[in-house]
């Protein structure tokens, strides 16, 4: 399996996202209202040397990949982890319009017409024979097409969508998932969730391997489902070329000093440390910090 690069930057503080603090979320929503404000902290992080960037497929991004498409010989080495769906966009989509407006919104907006009849011939065979991976694929398709023609390295899938398979204890969608991104998307396939060690039990139980899974990790156990021993267990056992483990929220939403989380965090057998900052002293900090 292909390394992924140790320091990835992720993009939450872009969206005004703060899971401690309402006050500092919409302080960010101001400060990056203005999208050039995302440019500047960008060039930030590759001036600290991270040449890989996460980012949920909202409909902000798209504007953030269309810059990085038609300024590619400026980032000639910059590696793509997408985070896919954006579960916000389409729950707010479904309490506007209902819910089949929304699907008509979601498959065909902004579609040729070639696209559309491949995309209705596609969804008209899952429709008919209720096949969820047909429509699980046609999904990928519409979330992942603003990244066409960056340098794409994994393909996540969004937490609230990997623990409710995994809940329901569906190994044929994530095996199918795993084979879709590799094969249509030359990619890693990756999953965010809220338990890693029963995701990776289940994984190894199943016989699913050569993935990224990416989840909290700090020093408090925060959004570490079951606890944090477990993690640590987990890690401890996991061999690399079989699962590569990326931790994030490894701050705990600012509960935990840079210093004090990144010692803990180094000591872990982690492969990769996604984090967000949006100042050029936090990034600085934070990629002089990390030592995985």
């Amino acid at each position: 399996m292909e390394h992924i690069d140790n320091i990835v930057f992720g993009d939450n503080q872009f969206f005004g996202i703060n899971h401690m603090s309402q006050e500092k979320a919409q302080q960010l929503a101001e400060q990056f209202f203005d999208i050039k404000n995302i440019f500047k902290v960008y060039q930030y992080v590759f001036d600290a040397g991270v040449n890989a960037v996460m980012l949920n497929s909202n409909d902000r991004a798209k504007e953030i990949c269309e810059h990085f498409r038609l300024n590619s010989s400026s980032y000639p080495s910059l590696n793509w982890y997408p985070s896919i769906p954006y579960p916000h966009k389409y729950a707010n989509l479904v309490a506007e319009k209902g819910i089949f407006p929304a699907i008509n919104e979601v498959l065909f907006k902004d579609n040729s017409a070639r696209k559309v009849m491949g995309m209705i011939t596609k969804g008209s065979t899952a429709v008919l024979t209720k096949d969820a991976i047909k429509l699980m694929q046609l999904l990928i398709d519409v979330e992942m097409k603003m990244f066409i023609g960056l340098d794409i390295k994994v393909v996540f899938l969004q937490n609230i969508i990997t623990d409710l398979i995994l809940g329901y204890d569906q190994r044929d969608i994530f095996y199918e998932y795993c084979e879709y991104i590799r094969k249509k998307y030359k990619a890693l396939p990756g999953l965010i969730t809220q338990n890693m060690p029963f995701l990776k039990k289940k994984f190894q139980e199943w016989g699913i391997k050569g993935v990224v899974i990416c989840s909290s990790y700090n020093k408090i156990g925060y959004l570490m489902s079951p606890d944090r021993d477990s993690y640590i267990l987990a890690t401890e056992n996991n061999n690399p070329s079989d699962y590569q483990l990326m931790a994030m929220s490894t701050l705990a939403s600012g509960a935990i000093p840079a210093k004090e989380a990144y010692e803990f965090i180094n000591q872990q057998k982690l492969q990769s440390v996604v984090f967000g900052a949006s100042s050029k002293k936090n990034i600085d900090e934070t990629v002089g910090l990390i030592k995985i």
